[in-house]
């Protein structure tokens, strides 16, 4: 059974569809690949929070990119196995301690040509977490809701590149690791749902730093704002 505090999020995952997180889905003629990521809430210190990896800085694609764990389905594996199992891979999380309660509707990806289902779950009985690949996760984060959802950490971030605009969180204990692209879209329509989301400066506007660029990173992303809902210049 979930907490009292988690049930907005699972009224919100009943209703929500994909339209209400992304105008991007997989063409009629498209054979997306299938994977899944896990949105696993849990309760620490400083209450309620997120598990969350960062990748490898000396990754090709998407270096040093915060992220949901989360991959590939396997064969005759669906979206809730393929979650814990990359969980479990990525964080050496125990499946049996979470309890999935809700999946979002599949969304897609193009650069990489995913259709990705978030599975939602309540970290019932937790366990130690870390990072089992260096060669994949940099850090495995445990970030508390409260700072995400606090005003100073949120901004909108734009690829210096293509100019698109999404937005973005500081997390971190230093409030120095930026998270941004499709985690971050998820997480902030998500929290919109929920009723969770505080007023924030949607006109905070900052260049995705070049470091999250190298090697080819690109736009696995949720789609951008409408062009009305565009800040023009940071203040």
């Amino acid at each position: 059974m979930i907490p009292d505090w988690l049930e907005p999020v699972r009224l919100a995952a009943t209703g929500v569809t994909a339209a209400d997180l992304t105008r991007l889905v997989p063409p009629e003629d498209a054979s997306p690949r299938r994977g899944a990521v896990l949105i696993l809430f849990g309760e620490g210190s400083l209450g309620p929070e997120l598990l969350l990896t960062e990748r490898a800085h000396h990754l090709r694609h998407h270096p040093g990119q915060v992220s949901f764990p989360g991959g590939a389905l396997e064969d005759a594996e669906d979206a809730m196995a393929a979650a814990l199992r990359e969980a479990e891979e990525e964080t050496g999380l125990d499946p049996g301690g979470v309890e999935v309660f809700a999946e979002l509707p599949e969304l897609w990806l193009p650069p990489s040509n995913f259709a990705v289902t978030p599975v939602l779950g309540w970290w019932a009985r937790p366990t130690e977490v870390s990072v089992v690949d260096p060669g994949e996760v940099h850090a495995v984060l445990r970030e508390p809701v409260a700072e995400l959802t606090d005003p100073d950490h949120r901004f909108v971030t734009r690829h210096p590149r293509t100019g698109w605009l999404g937005p973005a969180f500081w997390i971190g204990e230093g409030k120095e690791t930026l998270l941004w692209g499709f985690t971050a879209g998820v997480i902030s329509r998500l929290f919109d749902h929920a009723g969770w989301t505080r007023p924030w400066d949607e006109t905070r506007v900052r260049d995705l730093p070049d470091s999250m660029l190298q090697g080819g990173a690109t736009r696995a992303v949720l789609d951008p704002p409408a062009p009305a809902d565009r800040p023009e210049e940071p203040r």
